[in-house]
């Protein structure tokens, strides 16, 4: 249980600072501020956004639940994470997290906001590649390695039937 406190505190930051508060800069400083109006950007966005949280928290749960661990770098899952989100592909978090900054771009209409989402998922595919990849291999060896194999980083493999 006390795994699960862990994983909702660094999750609860992460999401605070990363996806809400430096978003909300973003608009501050561009003086954008909330539609008055409802139109198709505003709805996309919205279902872009609950299909983004849905994603990001199916991954919280399934570290905590399978992986009996957190996201946190510093508090890593104690097994290979391979299931849930994670058959798909190998950083659903981060699919997650970047859809739900997207969907905020579009409905607000913002292209800084479009601007912060590409920054975010480059600066995720450089950590993932740089650092999680690495400590991955170092951590769950041959585990890993088959895994990498059979599922891609970003984009889940088409199947052919």
């Amino acid at each position: 249980m006390f795994v699960l406190v862990r994983a909702i505190t660094y999750a609860a930051v992460f999401i605070g600072f990363v996806l809400v508060y430096l978003p909300g800069r973003f608009l501050s400083w561009s003086g954008i501020v909330a539609p008055t109006t409802t139109g198709a950007p505003q709805i996309t966005g919205m279902i872009m956004v609950a299909v983004g949280t849905a994603i990001a928290l199916w991954c919280v749960f399934t570290f905590v639940f399978i992986g009996k661990g957190t996201p946190a770098p510093f508090d890593p899952p104690r097994k290979l994470v391979i299931c849930g989100p994670y058959r798909f592909v190998r950083n659903p978090m981060y699919i997650g997290a970047g859809m739900t900054l997207a969907g905020a771009a579009l409905y607000y209409e913002s292209v800084s906001l479009l601007i912060y989402a590409a920054i975010f998922f480059a600066v995720a595919h450089l950590f993932v590649v740089a650092y999680e990849e690495r400590v991955l291999r170092r951590s769950f060896g041959s585990e890993y390695e088959a895994y990498c194999r059979r599922v891609r980083r970003w984009l889940p493999k088409r199947r052919m039937n």
